[in-house]
């Protein structure tokens, strides 16, 4: 009877403690649901509609491996994915409509500054289809005047941009690329960048022209496939004068251009290495020419979606990771698939800021 009574003065001690303990946690409650609600607001607005990545997805370097995490030097982000235009071989499609808050968007540009990023490109879809380029503007001057990053530049194909945009924000610019992909009308409209009575090509040479007038160094992008892989493009070329012209060979992506879940059936565009050797070699005169094979361009860009996941591209599809807004770009980028040595090899890394370029306007 006597061993009993250490236990039962425990017990009454113990009582005495947690009673005022769970008046204490009760008493929190309210202020840390408060507190949650105010750090959701402060964050964006509430929760995004990011999907979930399937786990065991998109594992990449720097995860299994033990290697340190890439540094994220050059990153294209691909904010919409919607498009006024409907190329047969496009590789990155509308799947989905939706564009991240302005402010999100400029939280995620910030942290991949503060690891490391040099060089941002905004891309689609058609990135000025969203509020007539006036996001577009703002993530471009926000990246130039406060991020202070030495290159900022835009892919586009063109057809929406208007002069005024150039007076807005072309001073934060440093290059704009144009998709090009024919200076033949016809093919262009037979690839899918027709649109109604605008022809390409003019609005092509009317871009070159305010860009020279703006000073915002010009580049032109061309995918080369079935349908222009004949084409001799020199002449148009030389007279443009762009600072660099990309040259791509026609790539597949399944659930993107080729697969069952695909929008676009790119097959049909499909050409070989010979096939795009040939176009090189005829082309090997033409000093700003980057050529890019599908070996080169496969997983040497570090490419970021609508909601910010890098996008994994090893397996010949896209896998995503976390979005760097839930988890930081340390731990995303992990998940990239993102080959740094032939990002390095293939000239990722030149002269990017129209400040080095020094281009006789």
């Amino acid at each position: 009877m006597w061993t009993l009574a250490p236990v039962a003065f425990a017990l009454k001690a113990l009582s005495a403690f947690v009673q005022p303990l769970g008046s204490l946690c009760s008493g929190l409650g309210p202020l840390l649901l408060w507190l949650r609600a105010a750090l959701r607001r402060a964050g964006g607005g509430g929760a995004r509609p990011l999907p979930r990545r399937e786990p065991g997805k998109a594992r990449g370097r720097g995860e299994a491996d033990g290697e340190p995490p890439a540094t994220p030097t050059s990153v294209n982000y691909h904010f919409t994915r919607q498009c006024n235009y409907k190329c047969g071989f496009c590789f990155h499609t509308a799947k989905t409509s939706f564009v991240l808050p302005l402010e999100e968007a400029k939280r995620g540009l910030l942290l991949l500054k503060e690891a490391g990023m040099e060089k941002i490109n905004f891309s689609g879809g058609e990135p000025f289809i969203h509020d007539r380029g006036e996001y577009l503007g703002k993530l471009v001057r926000f990246c130039k005047e406060e991020l202070q990053l030495p290159s900022v530049s835009i892919v586009s194909n063109g057809s929406l941009i208007r002069e005024r945009w150039f007076r807005n924000y072309g001073e934060y610019l440093d290059i704009l690329a144009i998709s090009c992909d024919s200076f033949d009308e016809q093919v262009n409209v037979l690839i899918g960048r027709g649109q109604g009575k605008k022809n390409h090509v003019e609005n092509l040479q009317k871009l070159r022209t305010w860009c020279r007038d703006y000073r915002v160094a010009f580049k032109i992008n061309s995918v080369i496939n079935r349908f222009n892989v004949d084409e001799d493009m020199r002449e148009q070329i030389r007279e443009l004068n762009p600072v660099r012209w990309k040259v791509f060979q026609c790539l597949l992506i399944e659930g993107e251009n080729s697969g069952e879940d695909a929008l676009r059936e790119a097959e049909r565009f499909v050409i070989s290495d010979e096939q795009f050797e040939g176009f090189l070699e005829r082309h090997k005169d033409v000093p700003c020419l980057v050529p890019e094979s599908n070996r080169k361009m496969r997983d040497s860009y570090l490419i970021l979606d609508e909601y910010m996941r890098f996008l994994n591209c090893r397996n010949g599809r896209k896998d995503p990771s976390k979005s760097i807004l839930d988890v930081g770009v340390e731990e995303a980028i992990k998940f990239s698939g993102f080959d740094e040595k032939m990002f390095l090899k293939r000239g990722g890394k030149y002269v990017w800021s129209k400040a080095d370029l020094k281009l006789d306007w």
